[in-house]
């Protein structure tokens, strides 16, 4: 579509710079959107790898407590883990992936998970405690690619609309317009060399 401009010279050079820098912007857009989806296929291959680490361990840790019950009996592996030993935190920052900040969440973990004693608990126990310490941090490093997943997902649509707007609207219009007012002023010129020799063969014969 040609833009509704008055066909000079000024603005044809206006509208050449605008179409550079629109065609500058544009490679940028895509050097920046093709980078937005390496990132985002890699933490996506991660974010599927860990996943199926936590449901392992949760499958091992929930094996080993229904073993540690068994062995122990409910009212004693409910003894021993009744009382909390462990203190969780967890510290919220931000990170960088292509000027797109993403969360980042670290565990911070205080006291012995295994404080509750060895006497009269089975080794069962132990490991299903030391797995679900495990994935507590692994659960908070999920949460974290899985955020970061939908920001890079959601930065990658929105980039994806501005290249193509520039590649199917707004240079396209550049062009067509740089076209019409080139066609314009070649007319114009065109028609003032014709008229010009008018004058010429007028004042010849006069």
């Amino acid at each position: 579509m040609v833009l509704k401009v008055n066909p000079n010279r000024m603005e044809l050079m206006k509208l050449k710079k605008r179409t550079k820098l629109a065609k500058k912007g544009h490679k940028l857009l895509k050097d920046k959107q093709e980078q937005l989806i390496r990132s985002f296929f890699e933490i996506v291959r991660e974010n599927k790898q860990l996943r199926k680490e936590v449901e392992t361990d949760l499958i091992q840790a929930y094996q080993s407590f229904l073993v540690a019950k068994a062995i122990m009996g409910e009212e004693k592996t409910e003894e021993a883990i009744m009382l909390p030993t462990v203190s969780t935190d967890v510290k919220y920052g931000r990170r960088q992936i292509m000027n797109l900040k993403v969360p980042t969440f670290e565990v911070i973990i205080g006291g012995e998970p295994l404080s509750y004693g060895p006497a009269g608990t089975s080794v069962e126990l132990d490991n299903s405690v030391k797995i679900f310490s495990r994935v507590i941090e692994k659960l908070l490093i999920l949460a974290e690619k899985e955020k970061a997943i939908t920001e890079l997902a959601n930065e990658i649509i929105n980039t994806r609309r501005r290249v193509n707007a520039l590649e199917y609207i707004m240079i396209p219009n550049l062009i067509q317009t740089v076209k019409y007012i080139n066609d314009k002023l070649n007319e114009m010129e065109r028609s003032n060399i014709s008229r010009l020799m008018k004058i010429k063969n007028m004042v010849i014969t006069s």
